[in-house]
């Protein structure tokens, strides 16, 4: 039976968390990290670096948001963790997560104190039960790795089906910290309901060893049991649009959520994962690979509501829905051999298929796609049937942000990218506001992304004085997400550069929410300070 009561697990000895406790007591802040690195190494055989030519290269992550660290650590186990976390959170330092620094929400920059990249986190070793359709992994390892492994421990009989776009960069712990989705439409694009278990250290070096259906919350808490002592820990209970969603922790309304839930997603505000169990899937046989232009974007909605109320078994069945729309073809690679004519729009179509022959496949997409009404031009469609084409394809859909950085860059600036999800009847209306409103400013731009969940990326590219007009106009169609019910962000996270956004998606209360629950595991706020919420100066 699921109980609220959440036994914390010692890491360490008694003693030695004594032993960090009285020594921080007597040198505390930041002034003090030399003397906390003699400590930890002497008796913990943990290292903590100070040189900066060494730290300076873990003080940033891929948003260019300004960072800057005093020390460095990098634990290889468990252990060495809890032995960092404890040194910084008796001595309160503030200390910063960071791993495959692929984010770009400033999430992994650390403001000040101590950065601790998760990437020497490499044990438990990756292991697939092929019976139970699981993979224990740590998670210091890159996503795409571990999606690599599953397929040959498995002789491709399961996959691990999240794929983010960084994948090959991005780390295990950095998708379950910020529930990392990918190109499949739907829930199951998301990291959080592929989450089976997790070993997860708080703050204060203590360890929460949790399956799912082990803790649910009860009437809005658990309570988290360290020997006589009993912290008590809400949770946030903040109304949560029922779209894809990697905006802010986790919330129930009702005050019930099982604690792996509220750890996906969390970036990091009430402790690591330091290991993981993941749910798998049986790996389709194959995949029919379609790439399709048409003459406007109104066509591609259209297609978008044809698909979700005539696919059989819905969007969810695509392992692919994504779009290109307003001047990708400008920044992507190759595109004369996607798009048809002058064919402003094009859409990317992935669909498994089950025992299903590949021709009969595609005649089947053929007829549904010309059928629809929606534009579809039949000498438009190409069928990707081969290695080569689906390789091009890949390097053309990566090429466009890539184009994007090198544009900006050359003007001095820097993109100004969307993340929003918006609920399907009022997407339209959405799409409208947002091309105007960019429009009407007189700023160049682009828009792509996932189609089949309502998930664009319009992308801003402004010259060196529309800097400030490129951020306002940014907060106008974050506030217009919010009015229509969606949200800021669909696979990014809130980190720091999107505390605002959260305010905005989800008001002030909810702010309060998920400060009340990380000041029951983190009073000072030291752990990856900034997330989500701003601290004052001194907190």
């Amino acid at each position: 039976m699921p109980t609220h009561h959440v036994p914390l697990i010692p890491v360490l000895k008694p003693d030695e968390y004594e032993r960090i406790d009285r020594f921080c007591q007597d040198h505390a802040g930041i002034a003090a990290l030399s003397a906390i690195a003699d400590l930890i190494h002497a008796d913990f055989a943990t290292e903590l670096v100070l040189d900066p030519d060494i730290i300076q290269g873990f003080s940033a992550d891929s948003s260019n948001l300004p960072g800057h660290a005093d020390a460095l650590g990098r634990p290889q186990s468990e252990r060495e963790c809890a032995v960092l976390f404890r040194a910084c959170f008796a001595a309160g330092i503030p200390f910063t997560l960071t791993a495959g620094r692929s984010n770009l929400t400033g999430s992994a920059t650390p403001l000040t104190g101590v950065v601790i990249s998760m990437a020497r986190m490499l044990q438990p070793e990756i292991h697939v039960d092929i019976e139970a359709r699981t993979v224990r992994s740590p998670v210091g390892v890159i996503l795409e790795d571990m999606r690599r492994q599953v397929l040959e421990q498995s002789a491709g009989r399961l996959f691990f089906p999240v794929d983010p776009t960084s994948r090959s960069d991005a780390m295990v712990g950095g998708a379950i910290a910020c529930n990392a989705s990918g190109f499949t439409p739907g829930e199951a694009g998301a990291t959080r309901p592929w989450v089976e278990a997790v070993e997860f250290i708080l703050p204060n070096g203590l360890k929460v060893s949790a399956r799912r259906g082990d803790y649910v919350s009860a009437d809005g808490r658990f309570e988290l049991h360290d020997g006589s002592r009993v912290i008590t820990f809400p949770v946030p209970r903040y109304p949560r649009p029922a779209i894809k969603n990697a905006g802010g922790p986790y919330s129930s309304p009702a005050g019930a959520m099982d604690f792996v839930d509220l750890i996906v997603g969390s970036e990091g505000l009430f402790g690591a994962v330091t290991a993981c169990v993941m749910r798998l899937a049986p790996h389709p046989s194959a995949y029919l690979d379609l790439f399709f232009s048409l003459p406007d974007e109104s066509n591609a909605v259209d297609l978008l509501d044809v698909l979700r109320s005539t696919l059989p078994g819905g969007l969810g069945c695509l392992s692919a829905l994504e779009y290109f729309g307003a001047n990708s073809r400008r920044f992507m690679a190759h595109e004369s051999r996607f798009f048809h004519g002058n064919h402003p729009v094009g859409i990317y179509v992935q669909a498994p298929l089950s025992g299903q022959v590949l021709e009969d496949a595609a005649g089947e997409w053929l007829e549904r796609l010309t059928a629809a009404g929606c534009g579809v031009d039949e000498n438009a469609i190409l069928l990707m049937d081969n290695e080569r084409d689906r390789a091009l394809f890949m390097e053309a859909r990566h090429s466009m942000p890539a184009k994007a950085v090198e544009v900006v860059q050359q003007r001095g600036t820097f993109t100004i990218m969307t993340d929003t999800v918006i609920p399907s009847n009022r997407f339209r209306e959405f799409l409208c506001f947002t091309h105007d409103v960019i429009r009407s400013a007189g700023l160049d731009y682009l828009a792509f992304g996932h189609l089949g969940d309502c998930h664009l990326h319009f992308t801003i590219l402004p010259e060196k004085n529309q800097v400030a007009l490129g951020a306002e106009i940014y907060d106008r169609i974050i506030a217009q997400s919010a009015r229509l019910g969606g949200v800021y962000s669909g696979e990014h996270g809130t980190g720091k550069r999107k505390r605002r956004d959260f305010i905005q998606c989800y008001g002030p209360a909810a702010v309060e929410q998920v400060r009340q629950c990380k000041a029951a595991v983190d009073p000072l706020f030291l752990m990856n300070r900034g997330n989500v919420l701003e601290v004052e100066t001194g907190s």
